[in-house]
């Protein structure tokens, strides 16, 4: 990508989003598609003029199907940091970038909140108040807890953050060990020797074939009575069978963001388990999400005007 384009036409999910947009770099157009539609009915002739399309915000897999009819697009942008579920629909010759850095403030927020609700037994709380039941009982605090961070990337970074001001014992984890401006980052092959002593793992991972169900049996086995996990990755970083068995021996806390399957269907027996605390994937879904979607999209038409590389290029 090294010769100007002087005409683009970009796609934008809503009408809200292309008003919210504001003002772009001339030459360039914005047409509202949410991908989920045919291309020729929705955009007319300019299906044949689209070059970035912003896909919405969790757009399933499935969607992809309409955008390979798209003869002069270039890149596919996600709205998720997340894109494990479009790798293999991804239409050839189309780059994908990734919306990392989006959500980094929106779901590290959760981690967090989601720590202390748990701990903090607000959860209990207030299945309790739906019965008018006045419960006091001494919780554990988040303060000087040993918390285990799985991730050091985007979202693991921002949750690193965050916990700074608990008071907390943190120990940051990463596919290899290595040392940076923060201090020690042990490996994954150290989780053997970790675990045993984390009483609280906040997983901020991606997922990948690497990381997938790195969360087993073995390493739920390895974390001590009352320990807590808590997941705003992705859920098929989580043996959901293992995770149950620990949840239904009331051995181990949990509080996840993300399951696997997902949505979780109204049959499956996480519904109800004991110890569990449950948001049905909200980590990026807050009013912190468009301002920071904004600012990378209006980076990236001015990237692809000016004939520069794109930002978050994941494939391609």
């Amino acid at each position: 990508m090294t010769t100007p384009t002087h005409e683009l036409l970009v796609t934008l999910p809503d009408a809200e989003w292309q008003e919210a947009i504001g003002p772009l770099p001339e030459g360039v157009r914005t047409a509202v598609w949410d991908v989920d539609s045919d291309p020729r009915e929705a955009l007319g002739e300019d299906a044949e003029r689209v070059g970035y399309v912003v896909l919405p915000y969790m757009t399933p897999a499935t969607a992809l199907e309409t955008v390979a009819a798209l003869p002069q697009l270039r890149l596919l942008q996600t709205t998720s940091a997340g894109y494990d579920n479009l790798v293999d629909r991804l239409p050839e010759g189309v780059r994908l970038a990734n919306g990392a850095g989006i959500h980094d403030a929106s779901t590290s927020e959760l981690a967090v909140g989601l720590a202390l609700a748990k701990l903090r037994g607000i959860d209990a709380a207030v299945r309790d108040a739906d019965q008018a039941a006045w419960r006091p009982a001494k919780r554990r605090s988040l303060a000087d807890r040993k918390v285990l961070l799985l991730g050091v990337g985007g979202i693991g970074g921002a949750i690193a953050a965050r916990l700074a001001p608990f008071e907390v014992d943190l120990v940051r984890v990463a596919t290899t060990a290595r040392t940076d401006e923060h201090g020690a980052v042990h490996g994954v092959d150290e989780l053997p020797e970790l675990l045993p002593e984390a009483e609280v793992v906040v997983i901020g991972l991606p997922l990948t074939d690497s990381t997938r169900g790195i969360v087993d049996a073995a390493f739920l086995a390895a974390l001590p009575d009352g320990a807590l996990l808590v997941n705003v990755g992705r859920g098929a970083l989580v043996d959901t069978d293992a995770l149950l068995a620990e949840l239904r021996a009331e051995r181990l806390h949990a509080a996840l963001d993300v399951v696997d399957p997902e949505p979780l269907p109204a049959e499956h027996p996480l519904w109800g388990a004991p110890n569990l605390l449950l948001t049905p994937h909200v980590g990026g879904a807050t009013t912190a999400m468009q301002p920071r979607a904004l600012r990378l999209l209006r980076a990236q038409v001015e990237r692809l005007v000016a004939g520069e590389e794109p930002l978050n290029v994941v494939i391609g």
